[in-house]
């Protein structure tokens, strides 16, 4: 109980990049983590099951598929004391990830990428992984300086997209421009005050759409990024970033 209190506490992310290992909570995030869809995902290292947890998956799962996993039964009281819910569903994992490095992807095999420059937001950044998931992107980055991935605000946020969709991070905009040049990717950076908009996007190439920090936006960029922005009819500003992710990012896979 004492390991996944410091995996989710203050200090949690700096056990959480030596352990390589997180924290899962809840059936939504199970579902996908007991059955994940891609060779990249997280494995379940260690599964806390209270009585209710455990019967919900045998609901929904085959006892062999259940079985594959070490389990330990907690009760109601010490899974409260366990997770940072208000509501646990009973059911917990600790989660291992692998090291994050782009030689383990094959360019050729991928079409679409979203590419996220110092985000700060959990749930922003959760929902973003979700929304690349449920747009068929093959592959999500994070710049250095993001938001912990593997933080439970945003684990959590995925809704069980961290397991369908490789996600990478740490990848400093100068490397994705490497990437990118050197397998043939445009690069396509949203940007409010770009003349381009998302009819000028070449649908017919592999692309990499560029989304940057919050407040800030995204820094000078070379030559090499094509600026575009969403046009909008109302008074609003600017769309939250992860609002524009999933607009772009629909168009893209539309």
């Amino acid at each position: 109980m004492e390991r996944v209190k410091a995996l989710l506490g203050p200090r949690g992310k700096k056990l959480r990049t030596l352990e390589r290992t997180f924290v899962a909570d809840g059936l939504q995030s199970l579902r996908c983590a007991l059955l994940p869809q891609v060779a990249t995902a997280p494995l379940i290292d260690l599964l806390y099951l209270t009585d209710t947890g455990y019967e919900k998956l045998r609901f929904e799962f085959a006892q062999e598929i259940i079985n594959r996993h070490e389990i330990i039964m907690v009760t109601d009281q010490v899974m409260n004391a366990m997770t940072d819910t208000q509501s646990p569903q009973g059911i917990l994992a600790l989660c291992k990830y692998l090291p994050a490095d782009l030689t383990r992807f094959d360019p050729v095999a991928m079409q679409k990428i979203a590419y996220f420059w110092q985000i700060q937001d959990p749930g922003n950044a959760g929902t973003a992984i979700r929304t690349a998931d449920a747009c068929g992107f093959d592959l999500v980055m994070f710049s250095d300086q993001s938001v912990d991935i593997y933080s439970p605000k945003v684990v959590r946020s995925t809704a069980g997209s961290l397991w369908n969709i490789p996600v990478v991070d740490d990848v400093p905009l100068d490397a994705l421009e490497q990437f990118a040049y050197q397998h043939n990717f445009a690069l396509v950076a949203l940007d409010g005050s770009a003349n381009q908009s998302l009819a000028d996007i070449d649908k017919s190439l592999p692309t990499v759409l560029v989304f940057g920090n919050e407040g800030r936006g995204l820094p000078e960029l070379a030559p090499a990024f094509q600026r575009i922005s969403i046009p909008m009819r109302g008074h609003a500003e600017s769309f939250n970033v992860a609002s524009a992710a999933a607009i772009t990012m629909y168009f893209l896979s539309s």
